[in-house]
């Protein structure tokens, strides 16, 4: 399925600059300090979905592995740490998971894929945070969002630069509803997550990228790698078209380059109304670092323009002549 961009004209970003620039009410001192972690770019957490398995297979591959890169063993939802021999077995048929796997087997699952058993999620934040306190945000999201409903562990892993946790969570609830993770979800997640830093004495935030001016980095080690074997058709075309790209070139090929182009424009311009609104009010100080946040975001690329960039870069390094345009 193709990536949407999101128009945060249509979708309620987490941070609402259009809305706090044309109210009339002066900021609340909520609103105040979210705008200011924001143009003052405090760290952003970060909540992902990495997958999730449909087999007790895949459960108990997704338990080891967590359990063996974790700095103290498995957490799970009842207050005990889970680890050894035969734990991701144990576990997943103490969760039941054994017995939704059966059940969903009829005969309209097989036509298709089965249903999740779990949902794998990464809670993570920069480099220089204290995992502990990472892993303590985690905690008390977990007990306020699925403590008593979802079946849930989780593990703190220190392996990359990044403290991050990963959470399994048991798809369906104990009363036999489905948890749906959909966009909503994961904003609410990550501005609950923030907010557990920040009780925790940890500056975070949680903003969209289109808010702060950013766009989405291509993943860069599969593309390498797909294009060292050279065996897609579909990464082939793709590639075709960033290397065709003029050097130093914005213009863009890419549908999505006029949407985000777009977005940026309807951003920029409440951050600017916002600022106005803000002098108005004699903030001044606040008013000068939005208009330098605004100043100072970068232009907007499409990962078909970032591709280019990283490809012939990676050629270069490589020797390797670059491909005729």
């Amino acid at each position: 399925m193709p990536k949407r961009i999101i128009d945060l004209r249509s979708q309620a970003p987490l941070l609402d600059i259009v809305s706090y620039a044309r109210g009339r009410e002066p900021l609340t001192p909520a609103q105040r300090a979210y705008v200011a972690r924001t143009v003052r770019r405090v760290p952003e957490v970060v909540v992902k979905v990495s997958g999730g398995a449909r087999t007790l297979a895949g459960v108990e591959r997704h338990l080891k592995y967590m359990e063996k890169k974790g700095v103290s063993g498995l957490e799970t939802d009842m207050d005990t740490i889970a680890g050894g021999s035969g734990f991701a077995r144990e576990l997943a048929i103490d969760w039941d998971l054994d017995i939704e796997s059966v059940k969903h087997y009829s005969k309209k699952a097989i036509r298709g894929k089965p249903p999740k058993l779990v949902h794998n999620i990464i809670f993570s934040m920069p480099v220089g945070t204290s995992p502990k306190k990472v892993l303590e945000a985690v905690r008390r999201l977990a007990l306020n969002e699925w403590s008593f409903e979802h079946r849930y562990a989780m593990a703190l892993h220190t392996d990359t630069p990044r403290p991050h946790v990963h959470v399994v969570v048991k798809s369906v609830s104990e009363k036999g509803v489905r948890l749906n993770i959909k966009k909503a979800t994961l904003r609410q997640w990550r501005a609950q997550f923030a907010q557990n830093l920040r009780d925790l004495g940890v500056a975070a935030n949680a903003t969209e990228r289109a808010v702060r001016g950013e766009t989405r980095a291509p993943k860069r080690t599969s593309i390498f790698r797909a294009d060292r074997r050279d065996d897609s058709s579909r990464m082939r075309k793709r590639q075709d078209v960033a290397l065709h790209l003029p050097r130093g070139s914005e213009e863009n090929p890419d549908v999505g380059h006029s949407v985000m182009t777009r977005t940026r424009l309807y951003v920029a311009s409440g951050w600017r109304v916002l600022a106005a609104r803000l002098r108005t009010s004699g903030d001044d100080m606040l008013a000068r670092d939005i208009d330098a946040f605004v100043d100072g975001m970068p232009p907007v690329r499409t990962e078909t323009a970032m591709l280019a960039e990283h490809l012939r870069s990676a050629r270069h390094r490589e020797g390797a002549p670059e491909r005729s345009h």
